[in-house]
């Protein structure tokens, strides 16, 4: 017994205790950071581009400068939003501005002669409930054909602008209906700059700001939400987790065409002009800040704030740079070189 007790014990005091040392945690690489949150990367290229501009011309730092921003990113921002949300399923849509320009035309000019004292207010919800229809028509072809929505929304583009000349009209007119054009010289708020100048915010501001935290809402605190970002990582997943893949298609597209109503409505009555052929071209634009928001092409990703941050840089390259005397045909060539930094830095971002 004793021989047992003394060879354990030996056994015990030859046998080396093995301590087990914790990892050491080293705090994450910019490049980590930057895959998490790449709106970061949009932050940074906003922060050079505005440090140039100022320093190039000081009269960029002004709050002047600033509510002309936010009157030029309106429409973009609306649009922009309903855009992210049909990225983050996994689809495309570039049919958004010939909606918004046949609700804004069509409605406009048929209140202008039928009822040209209409309240704003129903102006602007039989806008918002035109556009609507119209995407869901987009929602209903994808999910029926089964077709790239790319293609789909197309081919809707010219259909909805083909229906807008053929059918409505194409010159344009200054006389809007008088509650449009009340509600485009409405100050939010406004002062008397060193120049003598009147800066003024518009009120359709407001509907950006609404639009942002309704966008915000849908796609992280509702299951709606949750279903589209699911639809964008992969359909076939989303469907065996029991997701309406129908409903998710046209709430999508029927979102986005309620935005572009609502958008559509805003331009003509802060422009106080109507024309049919305005807000084309201006789609490529509207995809750009929102992938350089960090919303990837292929979907399941896609922020508000990042977007509105896209719209941000875009809108100061559109719009300011000619203050310090660069030409308007550098800005493409500017955005263009913005998104190609953005999608090598997220392209290495997931390979590591």
């Amino acid at each position: 017994m004793n021989s047992r007790i003394h060879s354990r014990m030996n056994q015990t005091m030859t046998t080396p205790t093995v301590v087990e040392v914790a990892p050491e945690i080293k705090p994450p690489s910019l490049r980590a950071r930057l895959a998490r949150n790449p709106e970061w990367f949009t932050v940074g290229l906003i922060v050079v581009t505005c440090v140039i501009v100022g320093v190039i011309n000081p009269r960029f730092f002004q709050l002047a400068t600033l509510f002309d921003l936010l009157h030029s990113a309106t429409t973009t921002s609306l649009f922009a939003l309903g855009t992210l949300v049909v990225l983050a399923s996994g689809g495309i849509d570039v049919s958004f501005t010939a909606i918004a320009a046949l609700t804004m035309y069509g409605i406009t000019k048929a209140v202008f002669a039928w009822w040209p004292d209409a309240p704003f207010a129903l102006i602007l919800i039989t806008g918002a409930i035109g556009g609507v229809m119209l995407g869901m028509i987009n929602g209903l072809l994808v999910h029926r054909l089964k077709a790239p929505s790319l293609i789909v929304t197309i081919g809707t583009q010219y259909l909805y602008r083909g229906l807008l000349l053929t059918f409505i009209g194409t010159s344009f007119f200054m006389n809007i209906p008088h509650s449009m054009d009340r509600f485009g010289r409405i100050p939010l708020v406004f002062y008397q700059t060193a120049d003598g100048l009147r800066a003024v915010l518009p009120v359709s501001v407001v509907a950006l700001v609404a639009a942002a935290l309704v966008t915000w809402w849908l796609l992280n605190r509702t299951m709606m939400g949750r279903g589209v970002y699911a639809m964008g990582g992969s359909l076939a997943i989303a469907e065996r987790l029991g997701y309406n893949l129908r409903a998710i298609h046209l709430f999508v597209f029927g979102y986005t065409g309620m935005l572009a109503g609502i958008a559509g409505i805003l331009h003509v009555s802060n422009n106080r002009l109507a024309n049919p052929f305005d807000l084309v071209g201006s789609e490529l634009d509207v995809i750009a800040a929102v992938i350089l928001g960090g919303a990837r092409i292929t979907g399941g990703t896609g922020t508000v704030a990042g977007t509105l941050l896209g719209v941000v840089l875009v809108t100061l390259i559109n719009n300011v740079l000619i203050l310090v005397g660069v030409p308007s045909t550098w800005q493409k060539v500017i955005i263009g070189a913005f998104i190609l930094i953005a999608g090598t830095l997220f392209a290495f971002q997931r390979k590591n």
